[in-house]
């Protein structure tokens, strides 16, 4: 399972003083495109051959993190379709959990939002992971 790590900004946090629940969806994005350039698929890819939007997403808070922690976040595949794929999320903060998210993905043609198959070598890269 690959794992990310977020530092907290100030800008990210509350009234409450604790990540506001828009940024866990900045957090998970930013955690897609690292997992997917350690799967070989870089920007270049995400412009010319590939890309993905987000269809559905469904988080559950467990907990909360504040400015300057660190949020490390796990993704791992959990089902792949003809056109889409989910990836499950679960973010902590030192080995405590935060927010869990599994969010669907649809293959899209690059600057278009015309779902196309997924293609060969991303399904290939994305089924190794399934746990």
């Amino acid at each position: 399972m690959f794992t990310h790590r977020i530092r907290v900004r100030y800008a990210e946090i509350d009234g409450q003083g604790v990540v506001f629940n828009a940024h866990w969806l900045t957090y998970f994005d930013d955690t897609c495109t690292r997992f997917m350039e350690t799967l070989g698929f870089g920007p270049e890819f995400w412009t010319v051959e590939f890309d993905v939007m987000l269809v559905r997403a469904e988080l559950q808070w467990t907990g909360s993190a504040r400015f300057d922690e660190w949020v490390d976040v796990a993704v791992a595949p959990v089902r792949l379709g003809t056109t889409s794929f989910d990836l499950r999320y679960q973010a902590s903060v030192a080995g405590r959990p935060t927010c869990d998210a599994t969010i669907t993905y649809v293959a899209v043609e690059p600057g278009h939002n015309t779902s196309i198959e997924i293609p060969a070598k991303v399904r290939a890269a994305l089924q190794a992971q399934i746990p």
